[in-house]
């Protein structure tokens, strides 16, 4: 695209974001300062247009952005802003490490949600100090097979996940092996986390048979993490107030969202591995209830390692240059709380 093409996508989207209808090729002439005739403007809306980044959702001349529109924004073109010293005080004195570590987590979706002006949610960890002590395979009826997770407090989860083919007791106790070779006394989410970085990353490195085995772990450690997933949801009558003014549509699509956690869950899931901030614009996220939405997530950490996500749920239209520093610096706040908590204990 070319540079007064980009300018003017930014205007357009600056205004729509400010002022929630279609914007006019006037109105975007004077709002981008560009020294360039109406007519320009009109042909190059036109182009935006056929491409898919813009769209007229009435007769009228005025055009807003489509989710593809909004993710080059995102992107390309959004100057984050640093946050205010007092917002970061703020932040600091609310995610005291002196506190609960489930109070901590209350507050960081409290602090989120008032600085935003939108839903949040923070994930609580999956028992981030259950350590995993054993993991067996054990063979059941035609490929189905038992995952049985010994846990150091002496706990034990069975979990039946269906497999490809049927595997021999040999093979199994070799894949046991393996796994517990690498990973007997890391906790449960640690785990997981690494299983999907061998998934997705070091697949050359591994040989067949252990490949099956982070494949069959993964699945029985998803079941075992899920038993106690859950999250902490403030700000949910700051949505009520945005489809009041027209900012989001289908609220009782997103409040259902919300009530079937797992939904959630599985979108939160998909930020565990991120470098920091990642953002779902509309239906981006792949849940239909939140195709309105837009959703800015970061992983928070334990010593190093990620084992929770937070959230801002808002409109697709938000001020993405404000909420993107208060996800990202909330979440490691976050992090240097809960790390500085397990030191001093």
């Amino acid at each position: 695209m070319k540079d007064r093409d980009l300018i003017l996508m930014k205007s357009l989207i600056e205004s729509y974001v400010r002022e929630g209808h279609p914007i006019g090729s006037k109105a975007l002439l004077k709002h981008s300062h560009l020294s360039i005739s109406p007519a320009t403007v009109r042909n190059i809306m036109s182009d935006l247009e056929r491409q898919g980044l813009l769209l007229s959702p009435h007769t009228s001349a005025g055009r807003i952005p489509t989710t593809q529109g909004l993710r080059i924004f995102v992107d390309q073109l959004v100057k984050v802003k640093n946050l205010e010293t007092d917002a970061l005080a703020q932040l600091k004195s609310t995610l005291d490490p002196n506190l609960e570590t489930n109070t901590i987590l209350g507050r960081a979706s409290s602090v989120l949600s008032d600085m935003t002006k939108m839903a949040s949610l923070v994930q609580l960890p999956s028992k981030p100090f259950q350590q995993i002590e054993q993991i067996e395979f054990v063979p059941l009826s035609e490929r189905k097979l038992l995952v049985v997770l010994v846990l150091k407090n002496d706990e034990i989860q069975n979990r039946i996940i269906p497999v490809e083919r049927n595997y021999s007791r040999q093979e199994l106790s070799r894949m046991a092996d393996f796994l517990n070779e690498h990973f007997s006394g890391k906790d449960l989410t640690t785990v997981k986390n690494q299983l999907l970085k061998e998934m997705i990353f070091d697949k050359e490195r591994l040989d067949s048979m252990m490949q099956q085995a982070v494949t069959l772990a993964s699945a029985g450690l998803d079941e075992a993490i899920n038993h106690y997933q859950d999250f902490h949801v403030s700000g949910q009558t700051n949505l009520v107030s945005m489809a009041t003014h027209g900012q989001i549509e289908n609220l009782e699509q997103i409040f259902q969202a919300f009530k079937q956690k797992q939904q959630i869950v599985e979108i939160l899931e998909r930020s565990i591995l991120a470098d920091g901030v990642k953002i779902f614009i509309g239906e981006e996220s792949g849940n239909q209830n939140l195709s309105d939405c837009s959703l800015v997530t970061a992983p928070y950490k334990l010593n190093g390692e990620s084992i929770g996500v937070l959230a801002v749920v808002g409109p697709t239209r938000m001020r993405y240059d404000k909420v993107i520093p208060i996800v990202d610096v909330t979440a490691k706040l976050l992090s240097n709380a809960l790390s500085m908590k397990i030191k001093d204990e």
